[in-house]
């Protein structure tokens, strides 16, 4: 099998480049074509190029980890956001359609508008706060026009490589004596790592048996509040013997309404992956099992 990876420096294409490789021949492509093999466009503004570059490769198998991903800046440049989420992915379906292979693409909680207290499932009507959700939903109706797809559809990412929202809370733990953090988004820290073993997992089950194409949740199991995974994180860091001036203890939930941003965002995160784990034969771990996973490798613990 042949597999074009794009987007192969995020935190969830560094993953997926260990994942995918015992499943055939991998093409990871970054977005500077001068540092992919052949000189190979995986830029998803290029249109054009990327459509070149699926027709030179003629993949089995591509999956699409590149996205815009800056959410506040969308605000400002939604023809970019658009253009890198919902066109760029319509690209990839067309020729997967031509090619007849198979398309694997990520998405995320923020194509709902957050209400409620219930954990969303995959026929939840989308309505998007946002110009990234916005494009985000566009991006999966395109992806979903070819036959041969899967959209797994996850929230609040992280990775020992790269940054994110853990990251930051240690920064700022270690620079500052207190630090307010935002108590009423609710949802799942799930790993770049966990969501790299589901995709080759799933779309290993899927190529030989292709009714289970479609669209499916996938975040670690659990729930918090951004508040609450900072406390986790900063506890653990000093359980490792982190150097903190912030510990928990000095941890202020606040509302959203208090820390205002150019995007709204969802006050609930929360993703249903039932589905993912009946069709899969999956169990997916509790949230903190990743989150101490990741505080170990990035601590330089053995």
């Amino acid at each position: 099998m042949k597999i074009l990876l794009l987007g192969r420096e995020g935190q969830v294409g560094w993953e997926l480049q260990r994942a995918l490789s015992p499943l055939g021949e991998l093409v990871a492509l970054c977005s500077q074509s001068e540092r992919n093999p052949q000189s190979l466009c995986g830029d998803l503004r290029d249109l054009d190029g990327l459509a070149g570059t699926v027709r030179q490769v003629a993949p089995d198998l591509i999956v699409n980890a590149a996205a815009y991903t800056a959410v506040d800046r969308a605000e400002a440049e939604p023809e970019q956001a658009l253009r890198i989420n919902a066109l760029a992915p319509q690209v990839l379906a067309n020729e997967a359609s031509r090619l007849q292979c198979w398309l694997l693409h990520y998405s995320t909680d923020y194509v709902f508008d957050g209400s409620g207290a219930r954990a969303w499932v995959e026929s939840d009507t989308c309505a998007p706060l946002n110009v990234y959700g916005h494009s985000k939903w566009q991006g999966e109706q395109a992806v979903a026009s070819t036959a041969r797809h899967l959209i797994l559809r996850t929230s609040w990412v992280y990775g020992a490589r790269g940054g994110n929202f853990a990251k930051t809370m240690l920064r700022l733990a270690a620079e500052r004596d207190s630090l307010n953090v935002i108590n009423d988004q609710i949802g799942a820290p799930t790993s770049a790592e966990l969501l790299a073993d589901v995709a080759a997992h799933a779309i290993r089950s899927a190529m030989q048996t292709p009714a289970l194409a479609g669209l499916y949740h996938c975040a670690a199991t659990g729930e918090t509040s951004w508040y609450g995974y900072a406390r986790y994180v900063l506890a653990q860091a000093q359980a490792r013997g982190v150097a903190l001036k912030a510990g928990p203890q000095q941890l202020t939930a606040i509302p959203s309404s208090s820390y205002p941003t150019a995007a709204r965002r969802p006050l609930n995160s929360r993703l249903n992956s039932s589905r993912l784990t009946q069709a899969f034969g999956l169990r997916l771990p509790e949230w903190q099992t990743g989150v101490a996973r990741m505080l170990d490798e990035i601590s330089g613990k053995p």
